[in-house]
């Protein structure tokens, strides 16, 4: 393969290996900052999307705490991060909900039903959580139906009509998520909704979180008009406290995925067989569905020598995608995809008993990988009996 001028050393971690880069870290951190010191809002990573936890007395210099989807990322949240713990979930049970109340400060519930049958436990918990309502606008722009919360026949969120005459007394705050790597327009006609149909129920609360799916730190991002619209939702209810609670933002294009090539074979073109795999290791490769990028690598035929790439398991459609490379790829050749710490090491399987990626980090300054985590027999093995 020719040489591409890549950021680290791409030699001096294992493979594969997910490396976040700290200086690209700190440099969506910076601007997540501006955006809570210019709109007032506060600002939640959501451990759904990116729990490296190793980063976290990096990240929490900037965010003011976590938000979690149940009881594990909610301990998870206080014990390495600090500051706020908000958690939701579509549905607690007894057992989860005795242990998330150790942990969160903030709880939404996803229906009025789940505050009914939990609020005698909340209130009689050593600590004080402020509760809250998911509630569901009925108005969405996203184009993937997978990741589209406001979706005829939706779980996620309370409807507007099923929300006559129901006591919400003791809920301090509304809680909604509608958005998928969308920008700031989005949220603004989102908002639109929310106030049409649950503005009358805004003047009893304390709180409203926008929820996640903002792709702040996105290069194409309006970062001015998210300021805007914050700053009017907060002079039209100065009252309120508003939070976001991105997973993706925090760590979009701050990380890589290092592999390598096993075996390159024939069948209607050219496959590489790599060390990793498309279901395994990045799974929204295949849910979402998208193509990743690779450093030095073009698109199929747009380059002197094409590949397809496939992983290691055995489900058939284990397979990246096509791309085009300067000079043939040999065994043992390392390749480098893009935009690989989000969503990546939250979602890993050990499918087929293959192994997770180590997890590493480029230290700001001196550039030097450090390996934080490698994976063995034992992880996968205790997960099983």
């Amino acid at each position: 393969m020719s040489e591409t001028a890549y950021p680290f050393d791409i030699e001096a971690c294992p493979s594969p290996a997910y490396v976040v880069d700290d200086a690209l870290l700190r440099r969506n951190l910076e601007l997540l900052r501006q955006v809570q010191e210019q709109s007032g809002a506060r600002i939640l990573l959501a451990l759904k999307g990116f729990a490296m936890w190793d980063t976290f007395p990096l990240v929490r210099q900037y965010l003011v705490g976590t938000t979690a989807s149940g009881q594990d990322e909610a301990r998870l949240g206080a014990e390495t991060f600090g500051g706020e713990v908000h958690a939701y979930s579509p549905a607690f049970s007894e057992e989860e909900m005795a242990v998330v109340l150790q942990y969160a400060d903030h709880l939404s519930f996803n229906s009025p039903a789940q505050w009914q049958r939990h609020r005698r436990t909340v209130a009689e918990a050593p600590r004080e959580v402020s509760c809250g309502l998911r509630v569901n606008p009925e108005y969405s722009e996203g184009k993937v139906a997978l990741y589209d919360p406001c979706a005829p026949g939706s779980r996620l969120g309370t409807r507007a009509v099923d929300l006559e005459g129901v006591d919400l007394a003791g809920l301090e705050g509304l809680h909604f998520h509608t958005l998928c790597e969308q920008n700031s327009d989005a949220l603004e006609h989102t908002l639109e909704a929310f106030e049409a149909r649950f503005g009358h129920l805004l003047a009893d609360r304390r709180w409203v979180n926008f929820g996640g799916g903002h792709h702040i730190t996105r290069p194409d991002y309006d970062v001015a008009r998210l300021v805007r619209v914050i700053r009017d939702f907060k002079a039209r209810r100065p009252h309120l406290e508003v939070y976001l609670e991105p997973g993706e933002a925090i760590a979009l294009n701050t990380g890589y995925l290092v592999c390598s090539v096993l075996d390159i074979v024939e069948n209607d073109g050219t496959i590489a067989i790599l060390d990793t795999s498309a279901t395994a290791h990045m799974p929204d490769v295949l849910e979402m569905p998208y193509r990743p990028e690779i450093l030095g690598a073009g698109e199929p035929g747009e380059k002197a020598h094409t590949y397809r790439l496939g992983g290691l398991t055995c489900l058939a459609g284990d397979v990246v995608g096509e791309y085009s490379f300067d000079a043939p790829l040999s065994i043992g050749d390392r390749l480098v995809f893009t935009d690989m710490a989000h969503y990546t090491m939250v979602k890993t399987t050990t499918f087929n008993g293959m192994r997770l990626p180590s997890i590493c980090r480029i230290d700001e300054a001196s550039r030097e990988v450090r390996t934080v985590k490698t994976f063995g027999y034992e992880d996968y093995r205790q997960r099983l009996s």
